[in-house]
């Protein structure tokens, strides 16, 4: 699975304007309502899962980057994006450091095994420094797209 597989390129955000976690998980995911890849009646529903699934534990796993993702019966086929905040974002991160990278997933609760290989994707890039890196320093919505392009290409930390 590649990140351009569910990843919208569409509602890439490249400057956040949220300054807490619950509004910049509001800010992708009407990113991704305004662009259709999720019905706009739902938005509020799929925002309130993300943001109780935050509250059991938090989603910034450290090194500036954060993964909010939930399953919910909205969806119906695995859709993401990303955003990315010049100042930070308080996530509550393992590393208690601010988020500068968010990488939204949403997935339809009939595909465990789909939502769980997305995350993997997602892990093994964000774990790659240069990855990390380019995405923090990228400022326009095409350089975030390019950035995942060439990541499914395996150019990127290799």
């Amino acid at each position: 699975m590649k990140l351009t597989d569910f990843i919208v390129k569409e509602a890439v955000i490249a400057e956040l304007k949220g300054s807490t976690r619950d509004q910049v998980i509001r800010e992708l995911i009407d990113a991704l309502s305004s662009v259709k890849a999720i019905n706009s009646a739902d938005a509020d529903t799929i925002a309130k899962a993300v943001i109780d699934r935050e509250k059991h534990g938090s989603t910034g796993f450290g090194k500036g980057v954060a993964v909010p993702h939930v399953k919910h019966p909205a969806i119906k086929k695995r859709v993401g994006t990303i955003g990315r905040s010049s100042v930070g974002v308080d996530f509550a991160a393992l590393d208690q450091a601010p988020v500068y990278s968010v990488v939204l997933l949403l997935s339809p609760p009939d595909s465990p095994d789909g939502h769980l290989h997305a995350m993997e994707n997602i892990f093994r890039h964000l774990q790659m420094d240069t990855f990390r890196r380019f995405l923090r320093q990228a400022t326009t919505e095409k350089q975030i797209v390019d950035l995942v392009d060439e990541a499914d290409q395996n150019s990127i930390g290799r």
